[in-house]
Formats: structure tokens, sequence, C-alpha cells
């Protein structure tokens, strides 16, 4: 029998985010630009990743940051491509679906999916 239950709360999102950058820092494809090309205080980003998906898949309007450009200043430092933005996708949706399931879960990935392509529209990333 499946216990997994949907995103219901922050605290399910949070707990999601922590997940999930476990493995994108233990990821071979792009774990590097976590651990060596942008230096991040976990602590500190959690929450603020947290209020975006919060925004997005709540309908709670906690994010207040312009997150398209800290990803152009990553991108000039360190050329982001197709690959790196597969990699992401496959790990969000892989922890997610290992964690929830339901209508909010789907949501995310679709989301997930666009902020993807947006990101790689801006930047000129085929």
């Amino acid at each position: 029998m499946d216990t997994r239950k949907d995103i219901e709360i922050r605290a399910d999102i949070e707990r999601f985010i922590r997940a999930f950058y476990e493995k994108v820092k233990a990821d071979e494809r792009i774990g590097i630009i976590f651990n060596e090309i942008v230096s991040i205080n976990w602590e500190h980003h959690i929450p603020i990743i947290t209020d975006f998906w919060e925004s997005i898949l709540l309908d709670n309007p906690v994010y207040q940051n312009n997150g398209m450009e800290t990803h152009y200043k990553l991108h000039a430092m360190y050329p982001l491509n197709k690959e790196h933005f597969e990699a992401w996708l496959s790990l969000f949706e892989g922890t997610l679906d290992e964690m929830f399931q339901g209508n909010i879960t789907e949501l995310a990935k679709k989301r997930a999916n666009s902020v993807a392509s947006l990101m790689k529209f801006k930047m000129n990333i085929e």
C-alpha cells in the first residue's frame, strides 16, 4: 500500500527541498555547481527556496526575491547547459516521486519544468 501523501503545507516543501538538495550535492553532473562554484549557506538558502516553492505551489506569496538574477550570475561564472537542467529536473522529479503523490506534487513537476524552460530560454540555452 502506497502511503505517500500530497504536498500540503510548508513543512512538506521544506522536507522535500532538503532531501532534493542532498541529492543535488552528491550528483556528478551538477553537484560541482553547488559544492564548488557557488558558496551556499544552506541554512540561509533552504528557507528562501522553500519560500519560492510555497509561493507557486500553495499560493502563499512569501517569496520576494528575483530568482532569475541569481541564476544569471551563476551562468556568467559557470555556463549552464541543457544537461545541467535535465539533471536538475530528473533529481527534482525523482525526489518528489519518492516522497509524495497527488495533485500538488504533479503541479510541482509542471512548475519545475516551466521554470527550467524559462531559464533556458532567457539564457539562450538550447
